[in-house]
C-alpha cells in the first residue's frame, strides 16, 4: 500500500476515472470496507463467540488501518487545541476553501470522544451523585478504563472516519455483549412491557439506510452541482432577480447542499448497525429501533417548523455532546458559550463563526417568538395548520440565511451576501429580542435539571429512557437502578 502524509494513492486510477479527489475516493472506499468488516465482525466475532479483549483488539487495529489508508502517518494528540492547530493547517497552508476528507475529520470525532469520556469519568469518580443531572448520573463512568478499552473506544473501525459519537458505556456494553432489559412506558408513565435482548437483526435497518445513502449520493452527484450556493452572491443574479426569486433560490441551493451530509452520516450509522451497535430498544409495538447513535432525522429536518426543531434533528450526537460538555456546565450565557464551542470545534474558517454568531441571534429570537405567541395558534386545528405552514417557511428562510457563511467560508463573500439582504434577519432578530420578553434560564443544582436548552431536552430524555444498559464491569450501579434512573429522568 503506497501511503503518504495525505493517505494512500492506491485508488488514484479510480479517482481519475470518476473525476473526484483521491482523498474522497479513499474515504468512501474505506467506509464501504468498514461496512463489510462490520458484517464480518458481527458474524464471526460475536460477543457470544469471542472475548471482549479480542473484539477490542480487532476493532482498534482495523480502525487504525483505515485511518492510515485515508490519511497517512499522523499522531493523535488528545486536545481541542491540537484540533484547532489541525484546522489552521488545513485552511491556511494546504487548501483554503476546498473540501477535503483529511485528518481533521477523525480528529473532530476523537475530540468529542475524549472530552465526553473525561467528563463522564469526572462525574462518576470525582463528583457527588446528588450534584449530577439525571443524564450525568446515567452516563457517569465509575472506574478508569483500561488502555485497550480507551483505544478501542476512540479508534474502532466503525466510527474512526465519520463517527458518530457514542457514549463510552454504550460502546463497552456493545463490545462485551451483555444482556439487558428494556422498559417501555405508556404515556401515563406506567411500566408497560419488558423485553429481554435476543440479539435482534439489524439487516432491515441497514438496508433502509443504505438506500438513503444511495439516493443522497445520486442527488448530490446530479442535482447539487446545478444549484451552487455561490450563485446567491452573483452580481447579475442579485441585480436582476426579485426578492421572492432570490429567497427561493437561497432555500433550494442550501437544501441541495445537505445530501452529502445525509450520505456520510447515514452510511456511518449503517456501518455501526451492521456490526450490531446502535440497537436502542423496541417501540410500543415491539418493533426494533436502530437509532441509538443516529446523527440525523431527514424528514424532521426538511419539515422543521422552528429553529430548535431543525437543530434537534441535525447532527444529533454533536448537539448532545455540546449540551453535555458545555450547556449543562456553563455558569453564564450557556447558549452563547455553546455556539462558540461549536464554531471552534468545526474549524477556523471565518464563515463558521459568522454562522454560529448569527445562529445565537436566530435561536434567541425564535425562542422569544415561540414563547410569546405560539399559544395563541394551537387551539384550532385549522389555525394551527396555517401557523405551521408560516413557521415552516420562516424556519427554512432563517436556516438558509444563517448557514450561507458556513458554506462560503470567507468573510468577504459572506458579508457580500448579508449586505445584499440588508442584514434583514439580523435586524429583525434584534427587534424581536427588544420587543418580546425572553425567559431567563436558571442555573443551580436543582433548577439546572429542568433547563430547556436549544438542544432538545426531550430528545435526550427519550434516549435515556430507551437506551441500552449502561452498566459496565465493576460499576457500582446495578442494571435495575440505572433503568430506574433513566425512567425518572423522563418524569422530571
Amino acid at each position: 500500500m503506497a501511503t503518504s502524509t495525505t493517505g494512500s494513492t492506491l485508488l488514484q486510477p479510480l479517482s481519475n476515472a470518476v473525476r473526484l479527489p483521491v482523498d474522497q475516493v479513499n474515504f468512501v472506499a474505506c467506509q464501504l470496507f468498514a461496512l463489510l468488516a462490520a458484517v464480518w465482525f458481527r458474524t464471526y466475532l460475536h460477543s457470544s463467540k469471542t472475548s471482549p479483549f479480542i473484539r477490542h483488539v480487532v476493532a482498534t487495529l482495523l480502525g487504525l488501518y483505515l485511518a492510515l489508508f485515508c490519511f497517512g502517518w499522523y499522531c493523535f494528540v488528545f486536545a481541542l487545541g491540537y484540533l484547532t492547530v489541525c484546522q489552521i493547517t488545513r485552511v491556511y497552508i494546504f487548501d483554503y476553501g476546498q473540501y477535503s476528507a483529511d485528518f481533521s475529520g477523525p480528529m473532530m470525532i476523537i475530540t468529542q470522544k475524549i472530552t465526553s469520556l473525561a467528563f463522564e469519568i469526572h462525574d462518576g469518580m470525582f463528583r457527588k451523585n446528588e450534584d449530577l443531572t439525571p443524564s450525568q448520573r446515567c452516563l457517569a463512568v465509575r472506574r478508569m478504563p483500561s488502555l485497550l478499552e480507551y483505544l478501542s473506544y476512540n479508534c474502532n473501525f466503525m466510527g474512526i472516519l465519520a463517527g458518530p459519537l457514542c457514549s463510552y458505556k454504550d460502546y463497552i456494553t456493545f463490545i462485551e455483549g451483555r444482556s439487558y432489559q428494556l422498559q417501555q412506558s405508556e404515556a401515563n408513565g406506567k411500566e408497560d412491557t419488558k423485553y429481554e435482548q435476543t440479539d435482534p437483526s439489524p439487516n432491515i435497518a441497514v438496508a433502509q439506510k443504505l438506500l438513503i445513502c444511495g439516493l443522497s449520493l445520486l442527488f448530490h452527484m446530479t442535482i447539487t452541482k446545478t444549484l451552487p450556493v455561490e450563485y446567491n452572491i452573483d452580481d447579475n443574479f442579485r441585480a436582476t432577480a426579485s426578492w421572492p426569486v432570490r429567497f427561493f433560490y437561497l432555500y433550494v441551493s442550501l437544501m441541495a447542499a445537505r445530501p452529502k451530509y445525509y450520505f456520510a452520516w447515514t452510511l456511518a450509522d449503517a456501518i455501526n448497525n451492521a456490526a450490531g451497535f446502535g440497537f436502542r430498544g423496541y417501540d410500543k409495538n415491539g418493533v426494533t429501533r436502530w437509532d441509538l447513535i443516529s446523527n440525523l432525522r431527514i424528514q424532521q429536518i426538511e419539515f422543521s417548523t422552528s429553529f430548535k426543531m431543525f437543530l434537534d434533528n441535525w447532527n444529533i450526537q454533536t448537539a448532545l455532546w455540546l449540551k453535555r460538555v458545555c450547556y449543562e456546565r456553563a455558569t453564564f450565557s450557556p447558549t452563547i458559550q455553546t455556539f462558540i464551542l461549536s464554531a471552534i470545534w468545526h474549524g477556523v474558517y471565518p464563515g463558521y463563526y459568522l454562522t454560529f454568531l448569527t445562529g445565537v441571534l436566530m435561536t434567541l429570537a425564535a425562542r422569544a417568538i415561540r414563547n410569546n405567541i405560539r399559544h395563541y395558534f394551537v387551539e384550532s386545528p385549522a389555525v394551527k395548520l396555517c401557523y405551521d405552514i408560516v413557521t415552516w417557511m420562516a424556519t427554512q428562510a432563517a436556516i438558509s440565511y444563517t448557514v450561507v457563511p458556513f458554506v462560503l467560508l470567507s468573510v468577504k463573500p459572506s458579508f457580500t451576501f448579508y449586505s445584499s439582504c440588508y442584514f434583514c434577519l439580523h435586524i429583525a432578530s434584534i427587534l424581536v429580542l427588544l420587543l418580546f420578553p425572553l425567559k431567563r434560564t436558571q442555573k443551580g443544582s436543582k433548577k439546572h435539571e429542568n433547563v430547556q436548552p436549544v438542544w432538545s431536552r426531550k430528545l435526550e430524555e427519550e434516549s435515556l429512557l430507551q437506551k441500552n444498559s449502561y452498566s459496565t464491569t465493576n460499576n457500582s450501579f446495578s442494571q435495575k437502578q440505572e433503568i430506574t434512573c433513566r425512567y425518572q429522568a423522563l418524569k422530571q
